[in-house]
């Protein structure tokens, strides 16, 4: 995610830009901090280099939420995550071909912390897939209690693809979220800051990343 503490960088087409040809090939950014303009050439640029976009919505109302999925709606990402609304968002982008990875449990604050019990949460996935979304967007480390058993029930309470979203800043969270069958995760301040490969360059955090990730069978 080309993000830090939860907001898009000011100059992520030009970070993107210096890692587009690192093997990532998955890239994203928040619904915050870019003016749609820049956020649709973004994307623009993200789709140019044949790699998968990525919106993620951590707008705190439901208004700015709503209005996030209309910018999602006419900047066309393909993957719409986060918010927490789920049936107005899915009138929203109807026939726009984004697919949609709601938030479950109880978000809070900016940057976005989960909050809820944890058979409260993987009841909300249920709900979720009921509904007809795409899969689930969990902030798995931005949970206070069990992280490992959090993520545990959230995936085996759906048959949709999770996302762990948040706060994955070593490889052995990535590991560990590998090993419990999560389907992808986001990292963008940690990349950004160098917390995985110490004096390491982007391109060897994000590197780093990658190996972690396929460094579980």
């Amino acid at each position: 995610m080309l993000t830090r503490n939860d907001t898009t960088l000011a100059d992520a087409r030009e970070v993107y830009a210096s890692i587009a040809d690192t093997g990532v090939r998955h890239v994203g950014c928040k619904d915050v901090g870019l003016p749609r303009e820049e956020l649709r050439e973004l994307m623009a640029d993200i789709r140019g280099h044949g790699h998968v976009s990525y919106l993620e919505v951590v707008a705190e109302t439901e208004q700015d939420t709503l209005q996030s999925a209309r910018v999602a709606a006419d900047v066309r990402p393909d993957y719409l995550i986060g918010g927490t609304l789920i049936e107005p968002v899915q009138q929203i982008i109807e026939g726009t071909g984004i697919r949609f990875f709601p938030y479950v449990g109880e978000i809070v604050g900016h940057p976005c912390l989960l909050r809820g019990a944890i058979d409260a949460i993987a009841e909300d996935a249920r709900r979720a897939e009921a509904a007809g979304v795409d899969g689930i967007n969990l902030l798995a480390y931005r949970y206070d209690k069990d992280v490992n058993a959090l993520v545990e029930a959230v995936v085996g309470a759906t048959s949709l693809p999770v996302i762990a979203a948040g706060s994955v800043d070593s490889p052995e969270r990535i590991r560990a979220l590998a090993e419990r069958n999560v389907w992808a995760f986001t990292i963008g301040t940690a990349a950004l800051d160098g917390v995985l490969v110490e004096g390491g360059s982007l391109d060897d955090q994000l590197r780093c990343a990658l190996d972690a990730a396929a460094a579980v069978v």
